[in-house]
């Protein structure tokens, strides 16, 4: 049994990994044709369209990994359905239950391979493709640090620490070099609201000109200050579900709690995260059922367009449900988890009748 069961674990990992570079091919040839609408946009070449394809790509492929599992899964099974593999594999003493572990046991690989790519590699990728794009199209150099992101404006440098939910800055610090790349002022800004026409308003400011003899502090409640800083640009700095791993959503999750501050889209897409491996299980065992259930003469096709019914129906009761938890203020870990175990029911009872 061990050979059969080494067998599907391995032609079923084959099948899904087939169809994720396929899948991931296709997307990425869709990003690539809309990327191409904004080819020219400040320093934004045909290099960094490239290069952000290859920097999303993890996060495709996290977000990918249940809908291959399920359609690999289906062409696999259902191949071996008409050979006649699975039948002999019965008749040689393999359960239904045994071939439902065997899938199982690849889906463990797979979660594996999702855990990896989507908690250290895709969040980090997607921060660096975010901030190519925008930077890249706004002709703004900028560079990003765990003090926050930086912005240089001929011989000013500014770093912004936070980015306010209506696009307004707080704890800003603006630095100004002189012809000799010489630091000769340096001013703090509580906040910074944006008035339109590249002009902000800073408020409570505090100023540190610096020169070889001394350093002079003053302080100011309110002045303008012209700036080529656009809110498109902050787009880099606002915090992203998708740009956070499980662990700096939940720390995200505490500090907006901390500051009373909505954090719904950020739970859901914590819950999210923490049900996605469970997703490409359950797609697992909801394609083996059908396989075996369907007569031995359904092509390829009628299984792959099967697969991609139930992938599609999932993606869209997932979204539905998620997008009703945050209007109607539901819990997010139920609104997570509600897709996934009526989607689970549905594959248990399948299988229920499949063994009757």
């Amino acid at each position: 049994m061990k050979v059969l069961s080494k067998y599907i674990v391995f032609e079923v990992l084959k099948g899904a990994f087939i169809t994720q570079m396929i899948l991931l091919t296709l997307f990425n040839l869709f990003t690539f044709t809309d990327e191409l609408k904004h080819l020219g946009e400040g320093h934004y070449g045909l290099k960094e369209i490239l290069t952000y394809l290859v920097l999303t790509s993890p996060g495709v492929f996290y977000e990918l990994l249940p809908a291959s599992a399920l359609l690999g899964s289906l062409f696999v099974l259902g191949s071996m359905g008409n050979n006649r593999e699975l039948i002999a594999m019965r008749a040689a003493g393999l359960s239904i239950f045994g071939i439902i572990r065997a899938v199982m046991l690849a889906g463990c690989f797979l979660v594996g391979i999702t855990l990896i790519v989507g908690e250290l590699i895709a969040p980090t990728s997607q921060r660096m493709a975010h901030m190519l794009r925008v930077s890249a199209q706004a002709n703004q150099t900028v560079t990003s640090s765990e003090q926050g992101v930086w912005f240089r404006e001929g011989k000013t440098f500014i770093n912004i620490k936070k980015v306010m939910g209506d696009g307004d800055l707080a704890d800003l610090v603006i630095y100004e070099l002189d012809d000799n790349q010489q630091l000769q002022k340096s001013t703090h800004v509580d906040q910074a609201l944006f008035l339109g026409n590249q002009e902000w308003r800073l408020n409570h400011i505090s100023n540190s000109e610096i020169s070889t003899e001394q350093i002079k502090s003053s302080s100011t409640e309110s002045q303008l200050w012209h700036s080529s800083i656009a809110p498109n640009l902050l787009k880099i700095v606002t915090v992203l579900p998708n740009n956070l791993s499980m662990f700096d959503l939940a720390g995200y999750i505490s500090f907006l709690k901390e500051n009373h501050q909505k954090s719904h889209v950020y739970e859901l897409a914590f819950w999210g995260r923490v049900v996605n491996p469970l997703v490409t299980f359950i797609m697992l065992l909801l394609a083996t059922p059908f396989v075996i259930g369907i007569k031995r003469g359904v092509s390829v096709g009628e299984r792959m367009m099967l697969g991609v019914v139930i992938g599609m129906g999932f993606n869209i009761l997932d979204k539905t449900v998620g997008h009703l938890g945050l209007i109607y203020d539901i819990n997010p870990a139920l609104m997570a988890f509600a897709p996934s175990f009526v989607v689970l029911l549905l594959a248990l009872y399948f299988l229920k009748r499949t063994q009757a």
